[in-house]
């Protein structure tokens, strides 16, 4: 929900930076765009970049850390596995 708004606040500043543009105020128009620009794409860009939660325990050299959360989108509990050699982390659902 707060990620809906927060796009839709940047689109809204990115019609308005339009807007300004059609209408002759470039300095305001430069700064909607750019700020439109980068909340909504900051916040797109996080929504893809975020890794998925996995269902099963990943095998191999991945190590459970002492980590977990509780997921703000699902609700479940989630134990992190980390990768000693390369670092990676993967999130697993308990």
């Amino acid at each position: 929900m707060l990620r809906s708004a927060v796009i839709g606040f940047g689109v809204f500043l990115l019609g308005c930076g339009v807007l300004a543009m059609v209408h002759g105020g470039f300095p305001s128009a430069w700064a909607c765009l750019i700020w439109g620009a980068l909340i909504a794409g900051g916040v797109v860009f996080e929504r893809v970049h975020y890794k998925k939660l996995e269902t099963a325990q990943p095998g191999g050299n991945w190590v459970r850390t002492t980590e977990r959360f509780i997921d703000d989108e699902t609700g479940v509990p989630v134990t992190v596995w980390t990768d000693p050699q390369t670092g990676e982390r993967k999130y697993v659902r308990d």
